[in-house]
């Protein structure tokens, strides 16, 4: 778990940043992966470096330079273990999904540099088997997984994604 340390010394002052600052921030660009198992079954993991329930796809920031679509897979297999060669591309976003994070997680969450994420989506088909899943990796981000439904993803999902994943739900609803 990220230590309370590590989180203070990454953090802005909280009553230094108006609400009216936050809006000025911009979105940090950012890929998520939706991995499917042949079931429709959708992966999901819980955050490690939170006390409550914090369900979410695998995401992350794409690199100065890199094209979403290797994000996506560098992202992948960083936070799941899940190689190139298990997969297949069913889908992807039509455009970007942005989200705001809560005000106050924005001056604790990157450096207070970015007001939330604006995320392109790709549907991957998972082909392996579950023990070729390994969170367990050289910087883990989830500390459990498993496969669910998707009509109990939005409702297993922190509040201030749902919309997010309602909406990338409705794109990839046919894939499903």
């Amino acid at each position: 778990m990220i230590s309370a340390k590590r989180i203070s010394n990454n953090t802005k002052d909280q009553s230094a940043m108006t609400p009216e600052d936050i809006e000025k921030l911009p979105y940090r660009p950012c890929v998520g992966i939706m991995l499917a198992n042949t079931r429709g079954h959708i992966f999901v993991g819980q955050r490690i470096d939170r006390d409550t329930d914090a369900w979410q796809m695998p995401q992350g920031g794409v690199d100065k330079g890199e094209k979403t679509y290797d994000a996506a897979l560098r992202e992948l297999e960083e936070e799941t273990g899940v190689t190139t060669n298990l997969v297949s591309l069913d889908a992807e976003s039509e455009g970007l999904i942005p989200y705001d994070l809560p005000h106050d997680l924005v001056p604790n969450i990157w450096k207070g540099r970015y007001r939330g994420q604006e995320q392109k989506w790709y549907l991957f088909r998972f082909h392996g088997t579950d023990d070729q899943i390994n969170i367990v990796t050289e910087h883990p981000e989830f500390s459990s997984w498993k496969w669910i439904p998707s009509n109990e993803l939005v409702d297993a999902i922190v509040p201030f994604k749902r919309a997010v994943y309602a909406q990338v739900l409705e794109e990839f609803k046919d894939k499903l």
